[in-house]
């Protein structure tokens, strides 16, 4: 399977909702399942010598995308993907490699069995902590303790597939395991402090090794001034002892030699071990250095879109301070008839009043929550642009949207988050092209 084939067949029929309607008790537990001959490498087996978990074929897709995107690594997935014949897998990006993985989860011929192993093998010492419990409650004890170690991912795979866990108990943790998700945003600003104080340490590090190096210098110029002293004097006492003097004298001479070479052959050992060292400590902080520049790079990219959105946003205050008509003179659309698909169900009278306010029309759809999919053709044939939150929409939404708008020509735009701030963004961009465009 190429991966080509495999987003067609993600295009086609996957579902994996954002919000988890109801789970049927039948998908929770499997009633009995092969002997562990049939496991690759063994699977943690009850007293009777039979495996009683539930697979990950036998969940419903709701629990599919949550299952792949805490449970493994991108590196284990992209593994998992090279066994089942991905060929693609390799140049895959995490997020195709994350919904290639959703897919292959039902489909137990074609790389579930392989992902089912793949979790079983990484998550065994908490698979074998769980199957000891005997009970709901004990179930749910356990997930706690988790959470507040922050075991997350070992502990969800446990829970899931224990042949105890309720159905009220599999909604418990997904619940909890999809909060978690919401907790990034609040890390931003954290970021943006993360971003100064490597730009301050950026620069102390660069000092630092400026004068490793001017030290290492003195060091070097030392060194060769001490070996050429060192040359000198024993050229010096060569010439000396080829000249005939009394027994005395020369022995005299022969000792004062001797010390003096001593002491120039203990300094020149010393010089050249504190060299090494100097040598040693600067290609360390090179090192050190090199992989502060790239963190520092990476950090200034997300400010650089931080700072463009809190620009918009500050923008659009203004406006709306001075009482100009509309959210800001820099958001025009008139006659553009915009759908935004997904989102945060409190936002979307705000949204609505910013882009009637820039004098385009507004139609949403949640995604598939509460609206019926069948209604997103409709709307894109009604829309002029559609975007989306891909944080928040779900991943049938999103396929849906990208099929439709390639049969209809119709235009559209994944925004990084739900925020208000992406979206005044992307209508600021839409703005500028239209006006581009105008003047053209």
């Amino acid at each position: 399977m190429t991966l080509k084939q495999a987003q067609a067949l993600l295009k086609g029929g996957l579902q994996a909702p954002f919000a988890p309607p109801p789970i049927p008790p039948a998908l929770l537990v499997a009633d009995a399942i092969s002997r562990s001959d049939d496991q690759d490498g063994g699977e943690p087996l009850d007293s009777g010598g039979r495996i009683h978990r539930t697979r990950i074929w036998e969940f419903g897709t709701n629990l599919h995308c949550s299952i792949i995107g805490t449970c493994l690594s991108t590196a284990d997935l992209r593994r998992v993907l090279a066994k089942a014949k991905v060929k693609d897998a390799v140049i895959a990006s995490d997020h195709e490699l994350h919904c290639l993985g959703v897919m292959l989860a039902s489909r137990r011929e074609q790389g579930a069995k392989f992902l089912q192993k793949a979790l079983d093998r990484c998550h065994r010492a908490a698979i074998f902590r769980c199957l000891k419990i005997k009970d709901a409650a004990g179930l749910l004890e356990f997930w706690d303790d988790a959470l507040k170690q922050g075991e997350i991912p070992g502990a969800y795979w446990a829970v899931l597939t224990h042949p105890s866990a309720t159905p009220d108990l599999v909604k418990r943790v997904f619940a909890d395991v999809h909060m978690l998700s919401h907790l990034v945003g609040a890390a931003n600003r954290a970021d943006i402090r993360r971003l100064r104080q490597l730009e301050a340490d950026n620069v102390a590090l660069a000092a630092k090794v400026e004068r490793q190096q001017r030290q290492l210098h003195q060091g070097f110029v030392e060194r060769d001034r001490t070996i050429r002293e060192l040359n000198e004097l024993l050229a010096k006492q060569a010439a000396e002892r080829s000249e005939p003097a009394a027994g005395v004298e020369l022995h005299t001479a022969d000792d004062r030699f001797e010390t003096a070479i001593a002491d120039l052959t203990k300094r020149l050992a010393q010089e050249t071990a504190r060299s090494e060292r100097s040598e040693q400590h600067a290609s360390e902080l090179s090192v050190a250095l090199k992989d502060s520049e790239e963190a520092l790079r990476k950090s200034r990219m997300e400010c650089d879109c931080y700072r463009q959105e809190l620009d918009n946003i500050e923008h659009q205050l203004t406006a709306l301070l001075k009482q100009e008509d509309g959210p800001g003179a820099s958001i025009e659309l008139p006659g553009l008839t915009v759908l935004y698909v997904g989102g945060r169900p409190h936002q979307i009278p705000l949204l609505k009043d910013i882009i009637e306010r820039a004098g385009g029309r507004f139609l949403h759809h949640d995604g598939g929550i509460e609206h019926s999919s069948g209604l997103i053709p409709g709307l894109i044939s009604r829309a002029d642009r559609v975007v989306f939150p891909i944080d928040c929409v779900s991943h049938h939404a999103v396929a849906a949207i990208k099929r439709h708008c390639g049969l209809t020509g119709k235009p559209y735009e994944p925004l990084r988050t739900a925020s208000l701030a992406c979206l005044l963004a992307a209508l600021a961009g839409l703005t500028a092209r239209r006006q581009t465009v105008a003047a053209e």
